[in-house]
Order: structure tokens, then C-alpha cells, then sequence
């Protein structure tokens, strides 16, 4: 049975993530005011960081799985400091955090995860003419002696400014259909590779997103992500499939920052609202209840809900088992909860909640991407009648 309490230990850990997050709140304007600024691996009057990591030190193999452990600190320190991504706390793997590290992770062999484990790795998927449908990558990598040349464009890489590098989705046989797709390794410092711009955006402006452009691209012949140069002459899709899993550590994380949206507006309606003699009171009967009491209710249910199909999906992924119907569950609850939770609670607070005083419109914009990127709401229910129904991506479109 699936168990996500935390252990003593890593409880503490999330109490001081979450004092650190509410020490650093006074930088969310700033940064989201000055978006193509790249915020400092530690933000001036930061508190308590320097205690966190010698509790992780503290950390035994039965403590908290780790996955699922981490998407806790990520639920709590986003909904404690009102930033998303960008702004960087005190987290074990430091730099490494991005989310073509959750793809290294997955796919990288032991001597890939040995070399390039400690760097922060961006995903490079979207192109200009191609977002959910992955398949229809148009972005080509073709062998040249020890070499890899890849040759395409790429675009909304989140923190694509600041990383290391990105994993790069390319066909190494446009014939093969989605059996010919694999993902690549590419440094910045690699020749041929072009940062053609950076957004400006609605929300999530802590967090850099690029375009890039590929153009001879020569990247070494161990850059493939996995290693397996093949392409099964039947048609299979394998490959891909191997490719696909790595959507399954990283919508989990996608979706934690989604939910954390939505949990940072609920404590603050919730928190406004009492000071007004609104509180929550779970033993009354529906009739009891008032409607903002009641509306409090729903969205404190809701959010725990999608803040528990998070913890399912990493709880999985920790021991090792299938999560990819649970993969889209919570990112697609977690999409919906960035968006309806702030929604209602500035509905809720009236007129304060534009207010840039307060961070709950902020919550709203900086959640709305969460049901858009790692495969939107839709795709994600797509995948679950698939899952569901034993149906193939042919079969239900």
C-alpha cells in the first residue's frame, strides 16, 4: 500500500524549505519585473538555508522515497514563496534540477549519468510546427563518424537561458515514423548550436524560456541519451517509448508546481477570509455552512486530492513500478487546480486579489502554464483513456 508520510526527518526538512521559501517572497516581484535577469544561487537575506542541507545528510534509505519526498519540498516551497521555477532554494541536487535531468535520469546510462549528472539540463522538444503531437518531430540528427549532426529548431525551452545544456529530441530516420526519435545530449558550447531568443511571458517569470536553432550541430556519438542507435525495421516503437518515460518523472514535477499554485492561494484566502470570521469547519453539515465556507471546503478537497495524485505518481516511480496512467492523472489534475483553485479564490477575495500587494493573481498566471507544458490537460486525458480502455495512440486520437 502506498504510504506517503513523511519520516521525522524529512519533515524537518520541509519545515525549513517552507522558512526559507517565506524569506524570499520579498524577490518574487523583482524577478518577475526583471525576467531576463538571472536570479543568484543564493538570494540576499535568505534564511535557514545553511541549516537544510546537513539535515539531508541526516537521511537514512527508509526514510521518504526520494521522488516522492521531493515532490512534497515542492508543493510546500512553492505555495511558502508564491516563485515557481528560477529561484533557486536549498535542494539536495543543487544546480542539477531542470528537467532534462529527470530525463538523464531515466534514460541516461551509468557512464552518462557519471558525466553530465551534475549539470543543469534543460528539455528541448517543442518546435515551431510541432507541440503535442511529439511524433511529428521534424528535427533531424544523422551519424557522422564519432559524431552526431543535428540540424533543426526548438522552441519554449524552459530555462533554456541559464542551463548547462538541454536534452534534445531529434529523428535519426524521418521513414521510421516515432521508432526513428531519440533524445541527444547537447552542451551550449557545442558548435552549431544557436540561443535564438528569449520569451517574454504572462507568468513564470523567474523561470527563463528560449528558442534555439540547431545548425550543423556536432554533438560526440555518446551524446545519445541510452546509447542504442537502432531502428527496429519492423516498425516498433520501442525507442520512442523509452523516450516517452521520461514524461513520467517529469510531469509529476511539472504538475507539484501546479498544485503548489493553487495550495499557495487557498492559504491565502483561507487566511484573509478568517480574518473577516470565515473559518473552515469540517465537522458541520452541508445546510450549516456558509457559501464562501463551503466553497473553502471544495477547493481545500480538491487541491488535496491533486497534491495526493503527485505523491502516487512519484511514490511509483520510487519503487519502481509502472506510473504512466498516474503520470497524466496528476498532471492533468494538477492543471486544472493551477487554474480553478486561484480562480475561485480571487472570486472569493474580490477586488484585493488583482491587487500585486497580495500574490494570488500572480498564483493564477504563473500556474496557467502548468496545464500546457509536458503535454496539455487534453493530451493528458487522452493518454488516460488509452491507459484505461487498452486502446493504442492509433486507435484514439
Amino acid at each position: 500500500m502506498a504510504d506517503f508520510r513523511l519520516s521525522d526527518i524529512d519533515q524537518q526538512i520541509l519545515d525549513k524549505v517552507v522558512e526559507v521559501g517565506n524569506s524570499t517572497t520579498t524577490f518574487t516581484r523583482y524577478y518577475e519585473d526583471h525576467e531576463h535577469e538571472t536570479p543568484p544561487a543564493r538570494l540576499e537575506g535568505e534564511r535557514g538555508f545553511e541549516e537544510v542541507f546537513p539535515l539531508f545528510g541526516q537521511r537514512k534509505p527508509d526514510d521518504t522515497p526520494m521522488m516522492t519526498f521531493m515532490m512534497a519540498v515542492s508543493i510546500a516551497r512553492g505555495s511558502a514563496m508564491g516563485v515557481v521555477r528560477g529561484l533557486g532554494l536549498a535542494m539536495p541536487q543543487g544546480r542539477a534540477s531542470g528537467l532534462g535531468n529527470a530525463a538523464l535520469q531515466s534514460a541516461g546510462t551509468p557512464e552518462q549519468k557519471a558525466k553530465w549528472g551534475n549539470l543543469f539540463l534543460a528539455m528541448s522538444i517543442t518546435e515551431p510546427g510541432v507541440g503535442s503531437d511529439t511524433k511529428a518531430i521534424q528535427t533531424t540528427a544523422r551519424l557522422d563518424g564519432d559524431e552526431w549532426v543535428i540540424n533543426g529548431d526548438k522552441i519554449f525551452v524552459t530555462d533554456g537561458v541559464k542551463c548547462d545544456g538541454a536534452i534534445v529530441w531529434a529523428t535519426i530516420d524521418k521513414s521510421a515514423g516515432r521508432a526513428g526519435i531519440k533524445s541527444f545530449l547537447v552542451l551550449k558550447d557545442a558548435p552549431g548550436f544557436h540561443l535564438v531568443r528569449q520569451e517574454k511571458k504572462l507568468g513564470i517569470r523567474a523561470s527563463d524560456t528560449a528558442a534555439y536553432s540547431f545548425v550543423d550541430c556536432r554533438v560526440p556519438r555518446d551524446a545519445l541519451l541510452g546509447g542504442d542507435e537502432t531502428v527496429p525495421k519492423d516498425g516498433g516503437s520501442a525507442g520512442y517509448k523509452g523516450v516517452m518515460k521520461t514524461f513520467n518523472m517529469t510531469r509529476p514535477a511539472v504538475a507539484s508546481g501546479g498544485v503548489a499554485k493553487a495550495k499557495g492561494a487557498l492559504d491565502f484566502a483561507v487566511t484573509e477570509l478568517g480574518k473577516e470570521g470565515v473559518s473552515v469547519d469540517w465537522e458541520k453539515s452541508y445546510n450549516q455552512r456558509g457559501a464562501a465556507e463551503q466553497r473553502l471546503i471544495e477547493m481545500e478537497a480538491d487541491t488535496e486530492a491533486a497534491a495526493l495524485s503527485v505523491l502516487h505518481a512519484a511514490w511509483l516511480n520510487d519503487m519502481r513500478r509502472p506510473n504512466n496512467l498516474e503520470s497524466s492523472v496528476c498532471k492533468a489534475k494538477g492543471g486544472e487546480v493551477c487554474r480553478t483553485i486561484p480562480q475561485a479564490a480571487m472570486e472569493l477575495l474580490g477586488g484585493m486579489s488583482v491587487s500585486h500587494d497580495h500574490l494570488v493573481e500572480k498564483f493564477l498566471r504563473d500556474g496557467r502554464i502548468s496545464d500546457i507544458y509536458e503535454g496539455t490537460g487534453q493530451i493528458q486525458r487522452l493518454i488516460i483513456a488509452r491507459e484505461i480502455l487498452g486502446y493504442s495512440s492509433e486507435e484514439l486520437t
